[in-house]
């Protein structure tokens, strides 16, 4: 079993259109229900059938209120723990009103995509499962390199941190709604519909400019890829003056060094203004992560002392080691005079010694934290790590 259960990156402003959502199929769920005279069990209230979808019979209006009833605790469980998850910061990219018109419109074309493929076999459909399936393809275009803390349960249980990419196509729509099909009464095509219009709408979004990019985003992904290949192209010949087409010949590094350092400058802007944006949301987990990236294209960029000095304690913090020793180590080749300096020296040293293997490194550090060192209780714990390592 494969189960997402948070995701890195939290909302500026607080999503109050995806908690009205969540809180409406509540409130719906808990009035669809009474118990029947003869048997004691519970059944659907009479009005509910009449809100179902039927593919081939019913009225326009039950494209929309099919998304609104559960058919069980279980099913509405699912559906909102995953609105939560993904809706909320959906929501706070497209905005509230945006956001409703959105959920809705996925509801519509995941139930015309059941209908589309079961007018035939007319059996009622509920459910938010189209719905939050439109949410999470959004949230798949809008935020595909965050990453997904998913929960492991086969011989053994674990956790293990995945891209947003790759778990939503691999598993949430390959898996379980393609390899996964006849499995139990589910309506895949609901689902499936879901995912398109979520993911297709989101990315004309981001084409028209109607909703922002922060470089980040799946639509930029493909302009940079779709750029790369162009790339590729060119350098790969040279222009025939006889054929007036490219003929295969190497071209001067020099040209392939301009077209290539002008790509990597872009990757650096993009990158650089995104570490800006989550550390103005507060979003330090994301940060690191776009730091890390930056250092992958070009390890000479360096953040202004307070951003550099927040992100490597967030590496610090989530055990990355070796990425925040080298912030750390970056932090201190460029900020050297900062009034605590001592204190990285500390962390740094504490690095090398702990987790890095690298005692040569961290005598170093720690010595010259030992030398200015005012705190007590650091002092001690510089000096006890220092003796043993020269032990």
């Amino acid at each position: 079993m494969l189960l997402p259960i948070r995701v890195n990156i939290q909302p500026r402003r607080t999503p109050y259109a995806n908690y009205a959502l969540i809180v409406l199929n509540v409130v719906i769920f808990t009035v669809e229900f009474t118990v029947h005279p003869l048997n004691g069990q519970f059944v659907y209230r009479l009005w509910v059938e009449d809100l179902m979808l039927v593919p081939g019979f019913s009225p326009w209006w039950t494209f929309v209120t099919y998304a609104f009833l559960h058919a069980d605790f279980w099913h509405i469980l699912a559906n909102m723990f995953f609105l939560y998850m993904f809706g909320k910061n959906v929501n706070d990219k497209l905005g509230n009103l945006a956001y409703i018109a959105f959920y809705i419109c996925g509801a519509v074309v995941s139930g015309f995509g059941q209908a589309l493929f079961h007018a035939a076999v007319p059996v009622p459909t509920l459910g938010a499962s189209g719905a939050v399936a439109a949410v999470t393809g959004a949230y798949l275009v809008l935020f595909p390199q965050s990453l997904l803390t998913i929960v492991y349960w086969f011989f053994f249980i674990g956790t293990i941190e995945v891209p947003a990419l790759y778990f939503i196509v691999l598993k949430m729509i390959f898996l379980d709604n393609i390899l996964a099909r006849g499995q139990g009464n589910i309506a895949y095509d609901a689902h499936l519909a879901g995912y398109a219009f979520g993911i297709l709408m989101t990315l004309l979004l981001l084409a028209v400019r109607l909703v922002s990019t922060d470089g980040l985003d799946l639509w930029t992904m493909i302009k940079r890829w779709n750029r790369r290949r162009r790339y590729r192209d060119v350098v790969a010949g040279g222009y025939d003056p006889f054929s007036g087409t490219e003929a295969r010949r190497p071209v001067e590094a020099v040209e392939k060094k301009t077209v290539a350092q002008m790509q990597k400058e872009e990757d650096v802007r993009d990158l650089r203004g995104a570490i800006v944006k989550r550390l103005d949301e507060h979003n330090l987990a994301g940060a690191a992560d776009l730091y890390v990236q930056l250092m992958n294209v070009d390890s000479d960029q360096v953040l202004p002392r307070q951003h550099l000095l927040d992100i490597a304690n967030q590496l610090a913090s989530s055990q990355r080691a070796s990425e925040a020793a080298w912030a750390y180590s970056q932090f201190l080749a460029h900020y050297g005079n900062y009034q605590h300096a001592e204190q990285v020296e500390l962390m740094l040293g504490l690095l090398f010694s702990r987790y890095l293997s690298r005692p040569k490194e961290a005598i170093e550090h720690l010595q010259r934290a030992a030398e200015r060192l005012s705190d007590p209780a650091q002092l001690r714990m510089c000096r006890d790590e220092l003796a043993k390592l020269q032990s």
